[in-house]
């Protein structure tokens, strides 16, 4: 179905309506929406999992573990969490407020919001926003992307049968449609993406002042760094899965890895042979082994491989009838090589030699590109990765682990700059789709007439006093 500028204001105007109806504002209401939404995913898990074989070749394994049961944990933590969350702060006013001591802060919603969400994880970056959204207490027009059109399909079935289109609803289409929507004066924006459309999103967000959450890929990719003093092996297994898994289309993905020229020849061998242990040697020709969203993504990734050709260690095969390119190892990569200078989005894996003595010089390089959305590093010395991870900028990351901080209950996710703005998961996104408002709670006894007229030198003096 193609939607139509007229159709999309209709649909907004009939959200808007639906929240000022306050129905939204109701906690126990809210819980309730969210109990409905995961009952739907449970429900319709093998038609969401097909879906995901269909437009990316996910086995059904993969497709739980990285999309479907990862929007149950974020709708139970907000089934759990929610009461407390939405509970109104209270303050201690302060003495310059005397009489009027307390004040309170309310979390209340935006209104409308409008998911922007993409390909790669169709289910869990737009499902798992979603629950965000209802738990802040909001309605919701879900763009979903044109590229991935098994999961749209199942998505609108889902939805369209678990909430009414004034309440939730999923929108198809390609761009022309997702600027209808952002046109459209909504209340919070809330786009998953690259950083070049993200750049389009702020853009017209600003033209309605509408506050916007962009989780990006990062315009120069997440780095990983591994360290003389590393357990090769261990490093070489959790990559060589991190590669693998949906074929590299994962915003938080190694995007290149820079090894100690001490073991660079050694990890590259171990990390051959995790592949082959994990996929095969022709990891296209496996039926688990995931494939790109589209022909145009399968060229992009074989042209760039082909611009390295004579430095590829493993892989660097295909098959664009099934769009299946093997996991591809290109080395070695000189740091300020284009190929480590943009995020790739899929399977090829450059990896940069640099002298372990000189990790600081390295990590000065990474810092002065655009900040990544995670970085990841190995070594036994934790003391220096715990100095590191806490003074680089990126948006989250592991030591000796790849990946997993995604999945931790209760901290927040997401980018800085040009890898994104704003923060969810669990209380995290409550906060990202509710504003906090202060009301102060005035007596109308006991009213002291300091801020009053006429200001005399006898009021000046108690004014400095209260501000010393």
């Amino acid at each position: 179905m193609s939607y139509t500028k007229e159709e999309i204001h209709s649909i907004v105007e009939k959200q808007r309506e639906f929240f000022l109806s306050n129905q939204t504002l109701d906690i126990k209401w809210r819980k309730e929406q969210l109990v409905k939404l995961k009952e739907a995913i449970i429900k319709n898990r093998e038609k969401l999992e097909k879906a995901l074989y269909e437009d990316l070749g996910r086995s059904d394994v993969e497709a739980f573990f990285c999309d479907i049961g990862d929007v149950i944990m974020e709708i139970n933590e907000c089934i759990h969490g929610l009461k407390r969350w939405a509970k109104p702060e209270r303050h201690f006013s302060g003495l310059a407020c005397f009489p009027s001591l307390t004040t309170k802060v309310y979390k209340m919603p935006y209104g409308v919001s409008l998911i922007i969400s993409p390909f790669n994880f169709p289910v869990l970056l737009s499902m798992g926003v979603l629950a965000a959204s209802i738990a802040g207490g909001n309605t919701a027009l879900i763009k979903t992307s044109s590229k991935s059109k098994a999961c749209t399909q199942a998505l609108k079935e889902i939805i369209s049968e678990t909430f009414p289109d004034n309440y939730v609803v999923v929108i198809d289409g390609g761009h022309d449609v997702a600027d209808f929507c952002l046109e459209e004066r909504v209340d919070k924006i809330f786009y998953t993406g690259s950083p070049n459309v993200g750049k389009h999103v702020m853009e017209m967000a600003s033209k309605n002042l509408v506050p916007v959450t962009l989780e990006l890929g990062g315009e120069t990719g997440n780095w990983c760094v591994i360290r003389k003093d590393a357990n090769i092996k261990d490093a070489a297994r959790k990559i060589a899965f991190f590669k693998i898994c949906n074929s590299g289309q994962i915003c938080i993905n190694i995007n290149q890895v820079a090894v100690a020229s001490e073991i660079a020849e050694e990890f590259v061998e171990e990390l051959k042979k995790a592949i082959i242990r994990q996929i095969g040697e022709k990891p296209y020709l496996n039926e688990e082994y995931p494939k790109l969203i589209a022909e145009r993504a399968y060229e992009k990734i074989r042209d760039e491989a082909e611009e390295y050709r004579d430095r590829i260690v493993f892989g660097g095969e295909g098959d664009i009838n099934t769009c299946k390119y093997s996991t591809t190892l290109i080395y070695p990569v000189d740091i300020h090589e284009p190929i480590v200078q943009h995020e790739i989005f899929g399977p090829l894996l450059p990896i940069v030699k640099y002298d372990d003595d000189k990790v600081d010089e390295l990590l000065d390089v990474i810092q002065r590109r655009e900040h990544g959305l995670a970085f990841y590093i190995f070594t036994k010395n934790k003391k220096w990765a715990k100095k590191v991870m806490s003074t680089q900028q990126y948006g989250g990351g592991c030591i000796n682990e790849v990946c997993l901080h995604l999945m931790v209950k209760g901290v927040p996710f997401n980018g800085t700059g040009h890898s994104g703005m704003g923060a969810y998961h669990g209380e995290w996104g409550f906060r990202e789709f509710t504003h906090p408002s202060t009301v102060l709670f005035g007596k109308t006894h006991f009213n002291l007439s300091l801020r009053e007229h006429p200001y005399t030198a006898k009021k000046k003096k108690m004014f400095a006093r209260f501000l010393k």
